[in-house]
């Protein structure tokens, strides 16, 4: 198929951009959701709160694929938080449960390239009183909401140790698209780590955005709070329609 842009010498050329614009850095903002909201990270007000819910997992497995932790005291801990809370680039934001008031996890918006419409989600650490939750996806909804609908970038990211099932399965589940492996990308905790990556670009993300605020739907959930349809069939659905 030939290409749909060439330059004066009969070269295929990128898609235009006219009018573009560096976008904005994420700010320290608050995102609220029903089931959560977003808060930018404060260890004196979440620091307390997440140390106790991740000591509610049995092991600490979950820090495995992380580049920090686990940490041997709460005074560790809070010390991490409070280098996270000053960073700029990743952002942290802390993930407060709407009925509890409670922080339940945090993720980061990081590698933060602005210039061309490019931000990566990450240090996404989620407590056992926040996985499997309707405010787990919608945290990660409202987070995706922010970067393609308030601050106009172009493509957002997610990566993961290619060893790291769980997350490759997440991502997978939240409508990323795989696009490959970065062998001997890095180097932590004294191991190699090729890189799995992921991405959600703009134009993808009206359907998407579309299947999330369908999920979400106080319909889609029994008086127990179990899902009626999951998040793939609400896709699916759309996807059907749109035909």
């Amino acid at each position: 198929m030939p290409p749909a842009w060439t330059n004066p010498y009969g070269q295929p050329i990128g898609m235009p951009l006219p009018g573009w614009r560096a976008r904005q850095r994420p700010n320290a903002i608050t995102l609220r959701g029903r089931f959560c909201r977003l808060e930018p990270l404060d260890p004196a007000v979440h620091g307390p709160a997440l140390a106790k819910a991740y000591a509610l997992a049995v092991e600490p497995r979950d820090w495995t694929y992380m580049a920090s932790g686990p940490f041997d005291s709460d005074a560790a801990f809070l010390q991490y938080l409070s280098t996270a809370a000053r960073s700029e680039d990743p952002r942290h934001y802390a993930v407060v449960d709407a009925r509890s008031g409670q922080a339940t996890g945090t993720l980061a918006l990081m590698r933060q390239d602005p210039a061309n419409g490019v931000i990566e989600v990450g240090h996404v650490m989620f407590s056992p009183l926040l996985q499997r939750t309707p405010a787990a996806t919608e945290a990660q909804f409202l987070l995706m909401h922010y970067v393609f609908d308030v601050l106009g970038y172009r493509r957002y990211e997610w990566k993961c140790d290619s060893l790291n099932a769980g997350s490759r399965k997440a991502a997978e589940r939240l409508g990323f698209q795989f696009e490959g492996i970065f062998r001997q990308a890095l180097v932590y905790k004294g191991r190699n780590r090729d890189t799995a990556w992921f991405s959600v670009i703009d134009s993808e993300w009206p359907r998407l955005d579309e299947a999330f605020s369908a999920w979400l739907a106080a319909d889609n959930f029994t008086a127990e709070g179990r899902q009626l349809h999951s998040l793939a069939a609400r896709r699916a659905d759309l996807a059907s329609a749109a035909r």
